[in-house]
């Protein structure tokens, strides 16, 4: 009751029913815009419309719109207010609103039927769908909204519709024409910009993968000054490739100035070697010519010429190690160390005979002393030392004419100049060799004639006494040092601590001290003292010298192997020696004989001139191993540098290089700085081979890589392509072909991928090509059907007993259907059997059935299987289509008559049937 009650009292625009509502409207206020506002959401239509007929606030409705209550009285509503059909609203306000729109569908039908331009222009701003801006450009009745509407289309397509669609403004079309053609003169640029960076692109790879030429780097600044100056600016994969392809350019280019630098250096190096070489051969043949231009050859310039040879032998054998020696520079290095050696030997000749020769000088023995002087065999050109120039004064004298050919200025000269060297001994304070230089010239001195002796020998009397004042200074000096020396031999001989080694090595320093001193300060109960605690010291290193001296027995009978064997590698050199294993045994020898140390005194300096020869020749021996390796590897660069420059195939060149690098393993080492610089000629020439070859892969990798992309957009544009005639199979051969031409395709499970859905892709084509043609076949039939249908009504007509007529030919029937038509005509004059014919048309009905892949119908099995008899016979050198074999079977069946309707009503649904089966083409 509460409800009705309710109902009965509420405002009728809240009536339940639709009518009372819409009547409601008209009686409300306008004033009440809330009561309007909800009626114009109501759910009747009529309601809707009646009420938003009474608003007349666009802004209103488009609150409503947006609240949820879009309908399309409220949009046909808002049309109308908006464009001015209905309302009093300014048009400024309703511009003003227009730019406000957010409802596409809204501002287009205010685009479309606005009623001033500027609204129209406003309401075409809020418009971003292309697909309304062509519409707009096309149908809008103002040419302004229009051609701004067309001037909003950016695409291609939208370009290309409004030039087929906008017929009714010429306008419109040119300036869309305009655009599109600019838009493809832009793209067409843009593609010709990308190909020429595609193509700088592939030009800079090339050139990054390829070894270094002389134009290299001009190439590749030309390179890059092209891609700088191209006006479009690089993808971010093109700018990537440009980077990397720079940075492999940068680098051949760095790789290349490397090794120029580094063949410079070793050049350097080179000619820095030879001139420390040739510096070290200047020297010593300055010295050598310095002993022979001498007056005189003292122990002083003989150990000063072995220290010379010995730096000269380790300074030449070290920078052997680094380069070999020039054959000139080698020449010249033989020929001072033989002289040398021939110095060394007089002089070993003589130190051999000289306690011989003093003695007969002692003894006056003449004859004796000739003897020596003669076995001492001293060189002409070799100036004699002091022990023979006083043997050969004394030898003159005796047989009454000079010791030396010259006149006797010559010896005063002489003498006046040792006069001076013995004045700068005393001013030096050199005891020892002014005291033997006077000696020596005492001896000269009385060998001069009366007349000329009194000037030299005054003035030796008066360097005599400086000598006795420099004897009697070095006596004071001497005593205290000789007590010195007394008592320290005294404590090392009762020193019972000491092992026997350090035992000896001090008394030796204590004894060497005490002979220094000379006679200075001699002393005969210091020197008894001294020389009773050496004894001591003697006695008690007795058994440890006798286990020394068999020690150095057998270390020099050690050494004497040692140089045995060598002499005999020496002898007896192996052709293919290597130098390394050469060079291993001269610095083990080196090692042992170290170690085999010491050895008597008295062999020890012939032992070593034997060892220096045997080094001396091993030495030469590894520089020429060396040298012929180096050699043989300078003929591998050669070899190298040909196959870089030579034609064959990439690979086979890699190939080769890599069996120059065995034979280059094979040889050896040459001189450690030549081996290094000889290895990075001959690693640059073979990195180069190799670059050569990987550039070769890249571009063999590009190739496959591009006929796969080939491949693969072929079976793509054939997969999307789909014949509608029988005559594309002309495109398809063509398809077929390209395929043929792009084989082979690379070995992989893409290839393989790829051919698999080309053949079935192929095969999918003849398959719809075959049911097209026979679709063909079958529609070509359809239009010779009325032929077969006044046969069919001719048959009839005979066989009813009525005349028989032939029936006339069409006048474009083809040959084939011409000469079936006959002998249809001539069959109706002369009719078959009736079974004859009911064989035939089934015989042709099965063979469709046949053609068509229908195997339902069992009972007709054994004519199927003589049919395929048949046709295997018939068709042997020759296997006709199916298109062929159908056109064959339809020409056969309109020969084939007369046909009674009864027969023909049996077979013609199984006919039809059979024939829409064969058109039903394959789903594309």
């Amino acid at each position: 009751m509460p409800g009705l009650l309710r109902r009965l009292f509420a405002p009728r625009w809240q009536h339940p029913n639709p009518e009372v509502r819409r009547q409601a409207i008209a009686r409300l206020d306008p004033a009440q815009t809330a009561q309007l506002e909800r009626l114009a959401t109501d759910a009747d239509p009529d309601v809707r419309r009646e009420a938003l007929a009474r608003l007349e606030e666009p802004q209103r409705l488009l609150a409503l719109r947006h609240e949820g209550g879009e309908s399309a009285e409220l949009s046909e509503r808002l049309v109308a207010l908006l464009s001015g059909r209905d309302g009093e609203l300014d048009l400024p306000a309703r511009i003003a609103l227009a730019e406000s729109l957010d409802d596409a569908d809204l501002a287009e039908r205010l685009v479309l039927e606005g009623d001033n331009q500027q609204l129209r222009l406003a309401a075409l701003a809020r418009l971003d769908d292309e697909e309304a801006l062509i519409r707009q450009a096309c149908d809008n009745g103002i040419a302004a909204v229009r051609q701004a509407a067309a001037a909003r289309v950016e695409s291609e397509a939208g370009l290309q519709r409004l030039i087929q669609g906008a017929r009714r403004d010429r306008q419109v079309v040119r300036q869309a024409r305009e655009r599109l053609q600019r838009r493809r003169a832009d793209a067409a640029s843009l593609a010709a910009a990308r190909e020429r960076r595609e193509a700088l692109l592939g030009k800079l790879e090339t050139l990054g993968h390829s070894a270094w030429e002389p134009m290299f780097g001009a190439r590749f600044r030309h390179l890059m000054r092209e891609w700088a100056s191209l006006s479009d600016m690089p993808s971010a994969e093109q700018e990537r490739r440009y980077q990397e392809a720079c940075l492999r350019c940068r680098k051949t280019l760095s790789d290349h100035e490397a090794h120029e630098q580094a063949q410079d250096a070793a050049e350097r190096r080179r000619e820095d070697a030879d001139q420390a070489r040739e510096a070290l051969i200047d020297a010593l043949e300055e010295s050598l010519d310095g002993l022979h231009n001498a007056q005189r050859l003292a122990d002083q310039d003989i150990a000063s010429l072995r220290a010379q040879k010995q730096l000269l032998a380790t300074r030449w054998q070290a920078l052997s190690e680094q380069h070999l020696a020039d054959e000139t520079l080698r020449q010249r290095y033989d020929a001072a160390l033989a002289d040398f050696a021939r110095i060394v030997e007089a002089r070993e000749r003589l130190d051999e005979r000289a306690e011989a020769i003093e003695k007969a000088l002692r003894d006056g023995d003449d004859v004796r002393l000739a003897e020596l002087v003669e076995d001492c065999d001293w060189p002409d050109d070799l100036p004699p030392s002091p022990l023979l120039q006083r043997a050969g004064w004394r030898l003159a004298d005796e047989a009454g004419e000079a010791a030396e050919p010259g006149d006797l200025e010559a010896r005063l000269a002489r003498v006046g100049d040792d006069l001076d060297r013995l004045e700068r001994l005393l001013d030096n304070g050199a005891f020892k060799g002014a005291n033997r230089l006077h000696q020596s010239l005492r001896q000269q001195i009385d060998h001069l004639p009366e007349a000329r002796r009194s000037e030299p020998a005054a003035r030796l009397k008066r360097l005599g006494a400086r000598l006795a004042e420099l004897r009697d200074w070095r006596g004071f000096v001497a005593g205290p040092k000789r007590t010195q020396l007394c008592e320290a031999i005294q404590a090392l001989a009762e020193e019972e601590e000491l092992d026997d080694a350090e035992l000896d090595r001090r008394h030796r320093r204590l004894v060497k001290e005490w002979r220094d001193l000379g006679d200075a300060a001699a002393n005969r109960d210091q020197s008894t003292a001294f020389r009773a605690a050496s004894d001591r010291i003697h006695e008690r290193l007795r058994e440890w010298r006798t286990h020394q001296d068999r020690q150095r027995q057998t270390n020099l009978r050690a050494r004497q192997t040692l140089c045995d064997q060598l002499e005999h590698l020496l002898d007896q050199p192996a052709a293919a020696a290597d130098p390394d294993a050469l060079r291993e045994i001269r610095d083990r020898a080196r090692q042992q004989w170290r170690r085999l140390s010491p050895v008597p005194r008295s062999e020890a300096e012939a032992i070593g001139r034997r060892f220096g020869r045997i080094r001396h020749a091993l030495q030469a021996l590894i520089e020429k191993r060396a040298g012929e390796i180096a050699e043989a590897k300078r003929g591998l660069i050669e070899e190298a540098r040909a196959l870089r420059d030579g034609d064959q195939p990439a690979k086979r060149r890699a190939e080769q290089a890599k069996a120059l690098q065995r034979r280059w393993r094979e040889l050896g080492r040459a001189p450690k700085g030549e081996e290094q610089t000889l290895w990075r000629e001959f690693r640059h020439l073979c990195d180069e081979i190799f670059a050569q070859r990987d550039a070769d892969r890249s571009d063999q990798a590009q190739r496959h890589r591009d006929r796969l992309d080939a491949m693969q957009a072929l079976i793509d544009r054939i997969d999307a392509w789909q014949p509608a005639r029988s005559d594309d199979t002309a495109s398809l051969d063509e398809a077929v072909q390209e395929a043929a031409a792009l084989e082979p395709l690379p070995a992989g499970r893409r290839s393989e991928g790829m051919r698999r859905r080309w053949s079935g892709i192929v095969r999918a084509r003849r398959e719809r090509l075959a049911r097209l043609a026979l679709a063909e076949v079958v529609e070509r039939w359809r239009r010779a059907r009325p032929l077969l249908e006044a046969h069919l009504e001719a048959d009839a007509a005979a066989q009813n007993g009525g005349e028989c007529q032939d029936v006339p030919a069409p006048a474009e029937l083809p040959d084939t259907l011409k000469d079936a038509h006959d002998a249809r005509n001539a069959a109706r004059r002369d009719p078959p059997p009736a079974t004859e014919v009911e064989e035939r048309l089934a015989r042709l009905r099965v063979h469709l059935a046949l053609l068509a892949g229908d195997t339902s119908h069992r009972q007709d099995d054994p004519l199927r299987l003589a049919i395929q008899v048949e046709r295997l016979n018939e068709n042997l050198g020759h296997t006709p289509s199916r298109a062929e074999e159908l056109r064959g079977v339809l020409i056969e069946l309109l020969a084939t008559g007369p046909v009674s309707p009864t027969l023909w009503e049996r077979e013609v649904g199984e006919l039809d049937h059979t024939l829409e089966t064969l058109t039903r083409l394959p789903p594309p």
